[in-house]
């Protein structure tokens, strides 16, 4: 097809998606009357009518939609894919949305991220914070991050953190008065302060396993959050006992502000992947992304 006949089918998507020849010059930047021509020249070379007039609308006819449904999803693939070439150019660019909790958000991402921003100003980043899994593809993300262990089988996993443990904390001043537990079972006579996973709507129920000993608590308290920086000031405070992320704790503990408890139930689990379905087509914006994350070594 004739280059001059690719530009009068883009012309007639817009006059017939407007529904205007006046609309769709503004759009386009020529003159009603050299819209016309053109969808008339356009009528002509087909042979067939494409558009209705009426000295009050403009309106396709039953060919015209037929065509119009053909072109358009083509149009939108070609601006998709122009689009995409910018990640051609030399500096990486473009915008990349992760789904984050609200722990790796802070503690990784971020100390990570931070200076690559610097280095690349034309890549855009969007966090979202949350504590559940999130539909990716469906909503738009480039990728995700959570627990090696609770990653699905058709997505990409790279490390992006050492292994982990969740320990159970309290302050001294809670312990003078409450004994520490020595195992899970004893933390039904504890305030402990819950934390609440939004997008799962349910309460975080806290995982210990002691040899072939596997315990699931799911405990009680006067407190509840969906936000362990606000569990660990709780904890701090005195509230109760708190389950937190150990690496969040330890300058606490050395300090004497906090003391663990049921650390021989507290086993490493796998830690941080960042994780993006198989088929994604990565961007040179998303490889420096993935780059300043994985875990060396």
């Amino acid at each position: 097809m004739r280059r001059d006949s690719m530009d009068d089918l883009a012309t007639f998507a817009v006059v017939a998606r407007e529904k205007s020849f006046t609309k769709a010059a503004a759009q386009l930047g020529v003159s009603p009357s050299a819209l016309s021509q053109s969808i008339r020249l356009l009528e002509e070379r087909l042979g067939i009518r494409l558009l209705s007039r009426t000295t009050r609308s403009v309106s396709a006819t039953e060919a015209g939609q037929r065509l119009l449904a053909t072109i358009l999803p083509r149009f939108d693939e070609i601006r998709a894919e122009l689009a995409q070439l910018s990640s051609y150019r030399d500096r990486p660019a473009g915008t990349i949305r992760l789904t984050a909790s609200e722990y790796a958000a802070e503690r990784l991402l971020w100390p990570k991220l931070a200076p690559v921003l610097r280095r690349y100003p034309d890549i855009s980043l969007e966090i979202s914070v949350d504590q559940g899994f999130r539909d990716i593809a469906a909503e738009g993300f480039d990728a995700g991050v959570r627990l090696g262990e609770s990653v699905e089988k058709d997505m990409i996993a790279i490390r992006i953190s050492p292994d982990a443990r969740m320990v159970a904390v309290a302050a001294p001043e809670y312990f003078s008065t409450n004994p520490p537990p020595l195992t899970p079972k004893d933390l039904t006579a504890h305030r402990c302060i819950n934390l609440r996973l939004v997008t799962a709507r349910a309460l975080y129920a806290w995982e210990f396993q002691k040899g072939a000993e596997v315990v699931r608590a799911r405990v009680e308290g006067q407190l509840t959050f969906n936000s362990v920086n606000a569990i660990l000031q709780a904890t701090l405070d005195g509230f109760g006992i708190g389950f937190l992320p150990e690496d969040l704790v330890t300058p606490h503990i050395a300090s004497g502000s906090l003391v663990q408890a049921l650390d021989d139930w507290c086993q490493p689990f796998p830690g941080l992947h960042l994780y993006y379905p198989s088929r994604r087509q990565t961007s040179p914006a998303f490889r420096v992304i993935i780059d300043a994350l994985r875990t060396q070594g």
